[in-house]
């Protein structure tokens, strides 16, 4: 009876003694152990990038998002009569002020002429400096824009004051009425068409009734205005009745139960 029990604590001491050796053997250092000695990091891949605006959101000239299909921030582009001040840094004597001519092209002191219409004052310094090229070395030039056509709108037909206003930043139809005087007596509120240049032989018309925004005080359809856009208001048709109506008929309008 003494044996047997010996017997078994004997096997139990030996499966005791085989578990803290393989315990033991899994924390020793050393490879293949199943025991990941460096930390794991997840790899994400980086968004691809959406254009210049979506690494440099602040960037003038920026591309920004291409789904847009329009700049972030544009760089200014000369026009036609724009008048630039040109400054050598080594060389005064080249210092002039020129303006953009009809057909696009500047005049320059003893080096010809250069195209400046729709480029931005870098890309013209570039130029001015490879004109000058064989006449300085290394030229340093500067450009800067002294005059230029201030960006406009045309307000014409019932309105108190018809004629060319400048236009600023965030000017919407309304907005561009209102500094035209307003409504005549004789507008046509329902009616008021907005002319925009599309391409120089093209143009797109809209007809806005400002009447029912002003009303409903609904504001969400007034568009603001573009460089060039030409407002006209039209007469209302009971005006155009009354124009042409002989003044001895008028009291039938004044008094409508006499007749």
């Amino acid at each position: 009876m003494k044996s047997s029990s010996l017997g078994w604590l004997a096997v139990f001491a030996a499966v005791i003694a085989v578990t803290m050796f393989e315990a033991a053997a899994a924390q020793e250092p050393g490879t293949n152990r199943g025991v990941q000695t460096q930390p794991v990091f997840l790899e994400q891949s980086a968004p691809a990038s959406v254009g210049q605006a979506a690494s440099q959101p602040d960037k003038a000239d920026g591309t920004g998002n291409p789904v847009l299909g329009r700049e972030r921030r544009p760089l200014y582009r000369l026009n036609k009569s724009d008048v630039l001040e040109i400054s050598f840094a080594f060389a005064p004597e080249f210092d002039q002020t020129v303006t953009i001519q009809p057909d696009g092209f500047i005049a320059l002191k003893e080096a010809g002429h250069v195209l400046a219409e729709d480029a931005t004052l870098a890309e013209l310094e570039s130029r001015i400096a490879a004109a000058y090229g064989k006449l300085l070395r290394d030229p340093e030039i500067t450009v800067k824009l002294k005059d230029f056509d201030h960006p406009y709108f045309i307000a014409a037909g019932e309105v108190a004051h018809p004629g060319k206003f400048e236009l600023r930043g965030g000017t919407t139809l309304t907005a561009a009425l209102a500094e035209a005087g307003g409504f005549t007596q004789q507008a046509r509120h329902s009616q008021v068409v907005l002319f925009r240049r599309v391409t120089p032989e093209l143009a797109e018309t809209r007809v806005l009734n400002v009447k029912t925004m002003l009303k409903h005080r609904n504001l969400q359809e007034d568009p603001l205005l573009q460089p060039g856009d030409y407002l006209f208001v039209p007469r209302s048709t009971l005006s155009n009745i009354l124009r042409f109506v002989p003044a001895t008929s008028l009291g039938m309008y004044s008094s409508p139960g006499r007749y």
